[in-house]
């Protein structure tokens, strides 16, 4: 099963003021770090999500410090960049064309926000005929919100998604042994 690997707003605006920092950041960081390694060292194409706001004074606007994608990623200049205007990777985007060319049948799901963007994508790409997908456990993360605190967001999503719209996989199963990649020649488990 051919995969691709789906990083979504993963921007600077969440990391330029303390107030937008994302819950658990670093280790969420390190995990998408490890995710983009093992991708590039298995030929799994990597898709950077970009939300693009059309209000000129948005943080995520067009321009401004905050729109550009994280400069801590490790993202290389052969990696798709898929702008997006809505929460919603594949709503007027080149996404879904992208991946039927690249004649992709999983996605592997990481970023922010969990209940934003993240969400209406891995939502709409089960319906699109995506149906095997996998979110990586502690590669997405979110914000506080006034009702729940972004660890009980991240934890009610995942309870919702999980064997429904994607399978989660803990970080470990992508991750660097001595001898090279776990799993690497193997799929997930889904």
């Amino acid at each position: 099963m051919k995969q691709a690997l789906i990083i979504v707003d993963m921007q600077e605006a969440f990391f330029l003021d303390s107030e937008n920092y994302l819950f658990d950041y670093e280790k969420v960081l390190e995990n998408i770090n490890m995710l983009i390694t093992w991708a590039r060292n298995s030929e799994v194409p990597i898709i950077f999500i970009q939300h693009t706001d059309s209000n000129k004074d948005d943080d995520f606007a067009f321009g401004k410090p905050g729109w550009d994608l994280y400069h801590g990623l490790l993202r290389q200049p052969e990696d798709k960049v898929i702008q997006k205007t809505t929460w919603d990777a594949f709503y007027q985007t080149e996404l879904a064309q992208y991946l039927q060319e690249q004649q992709i049948e999983q996605l592997i799901f990481a970023g922010a926000q969990t209940e934003f963007c993240l969400d209406t994508t891995i939502r709409n790409a089960y319906s699109r005929g995506y149906q095997h997908n996998i979110l990586v456990e502690g590669a997405h993360t979110t914000l506080d919100s006034r009702v729940l605190n972004a660890q009980q967001i991240i934890k009610h999503h995942e309870s919702v998604w999980h064997n429904r719209f994607v399978n989660i996989q803990p970080s470990t199963f992508f991750k660097l042994s001595k001898r090279g990649f776990n799993n690497a020649h193997k799929q997930p488990r889904i």
